[in-house]
Formats: C-alpha cells, sequence, structure tokens
C-alpha cells in the first residue's frame, strides 16, 4: 500500500478517541468499589455451598461467623485494657490475723530491745485481735512488764494498737496479755461481778463496783449481761466504774 493510501486511511478513521480524565477517575472508583461487593457475594455463595453440603442452613452458618468475629473482639479487648474482675476486700478475719501479725513482729523487736525472753501467741477473740507474751523454754516474761495494777501493761497494748495503726492503716483494737496477767484478772472480776449480782437480785437495789480499766469493765458488764440484769459505766478516767442494775 501507498504512502497515499495510508494517509486517506488516517484521515478516513481519524485520531483514537480518548476518554475524558473525569469519566476515567470515575469509572476506576465504580471498578474498585465494586470488587469489595464481587468479594462479598463471592464469599456469600461459598458459604451458602459450604452449608448446603454439610445440611446447615447458609443464615446460621452466616451468625456463626458474626459470633465468632465478636468474641474475638471482645477477647482482644479484655486483653488490652485487662481484666474487670473487683478487688476482693479482706474479710474481718484475715484483717484481725493481719493484726496479730503485726503486732507479733513489734512485739518480738521490743523483746529484742530490751534483751527479755517471752514468746508471743496470736489468736482472736471474738471481734479483736488477741496477742500474748508468754513464758518461753529460755525464760519468764518479766513481770516489770505488767506494772502496778497492770498499769505497764495498759501503756504496751495501747503502744502496741498504734504500731498495728501504723502498718495497716486501720484502728486497732487488740487486746494484749502479760504472763496470763489478763486471764487470772478475768476470773477474778468474774467472781466478784456475780457475787454483786446476787446482791442486786435480792435486794433490787443498784449497786456500784471500784474504778476499772475498760477491759475489766467489759468483762463485767459481759457477765451482768449473762444473768439477765443491766449495768452501765459512770465516771471518767481512770476513774470510771460499773453500776450494775436491778432487772
Amino acid at each position: 500500500m501507498s504512502e497515499q493510501d495510508v494517509s486517506a486511511v488516517v484521515e478516513q478513521d481519524g485520531p483514537p478517541v480518548m476518554d475524558h480524565p473525569a469519566e476515567s477517575e470515575a469509572t476506576e472508583s465504580a471498578e474498585v468499589q465494586a470488587v469489595p461487593a464481587k468479594l462479598k457475594s463471592t464469599k456469600l455463595k461459598s458459604a451458602k455451598l459450604k452449608s448446603a453440603a454439610v445440611g446447615v442452613p447458609a443464615e446460621a452458618t452466616t451468625e456463626s461467623a458474626a459470633g465468632a468475629t465478636t468474641e474475638s473482639a471482645a477477647a482482644a479487648t479484655t486483653e488490652e485494657n485487662g481484666s474487670a474482675r473487683p478487688t476482693r476486700k479482706p474479710t474481718k478475719a484475715s484483717a484481725l490475723v493481719r493484726e496479730g501479725e503485726v503486732a507479733a513482729d513489734f512485739l518480738e523487736q521490743l523483746l529484742d530491745i530490751a534483751d527479755m525472753d517471752g514468746d508471743i501467741d496470736v489468736d482472736v477473740d471474738g471481734d479483736r485481735a488477741a496477742v500474748a507474751i508468754v513464758d518461753s523454754e529460755e525464760g519468764r516474761v518479766s513481770r516489770r512488764l505488767v506494772g502496778p495494777d497492770g498499769k505497764v501493761l495498759e501503756a504496751l497494748q495501747e503502744l502496741t494498737r498504734l504500731a498495728v495503726q501504723s502498718a495497716t492503716g486501720e484502728r486497732s483494737r487488740l487486746m494484749l496479755d502479760v504472763a496470763g496477767h489478763r486471764a487470772e484478772r478475768r476470773a477474778a472480776l468474774v467472781t466478784i461481778a456475780r457475787g454483786v449480782i446476787a446482791t442486786v437480785k435480792s435486794t433490787g437495789e443498784k449497786q456500784s463496783l471500784q474504778p476499772m480499766t475498760a477491759f475489766e469493765r467489759k468483762v463485767v458488764h459481759d457477765e451482768v449481761f449473762t444473768s439477765g440484769l443491766g449495768s452501765e459505766s459512770e465516771g471518767a478516767e481512770p476513774h470510771r466504774f460499773v453500776v450494775i442494775l436491778p432487772a
């Protein structure tokens, strides 16, 4: 074919038509958006075919897949944010045991500093921690820790309570005994209280006891309550005393 024939063909057909830039971009965007839809449709068809093969409805398969995705997301959130379990508060019994342990550590250090013999017993008595310094194999507990009328013991008990409060942040009501002093005093107070209770029942008149410590007054109040009578404390420390009332 000659050059003139080629030119005639080109002029007849004209230059190739180019797409408009905006129309081209719109077409490409539509095609891109159509891809996920096609993939989703393909996955859905695949799920339906698979469920049909095993005899499970396609809707159940879709719900199962959605549920698994939700559980996975929840597990990931829990791992990221940490456990949501509430922190358990210590029970009353465990708190009392903790008080006793702290008191025992404090008293052991005190005995070492003072170079005194003695072992520490820890227990729980009702709603209080009970700590006692008792005789050890190395020797007897110094009765100087009790003092006249138990005054040194009362001071040592208050000091121990402060040490426990400093360590736990909670006010302590622990009871401290040294060499069985409180146990012996308790037995004596019960005997005294029973005698006064009998007098109140026979005369019908109230009776006052001698001034006592808080520990001693509590022992008397407990015994009066058991007998069915009433009691109250009067006066100011250190001269506070118990009054036993008729029924």
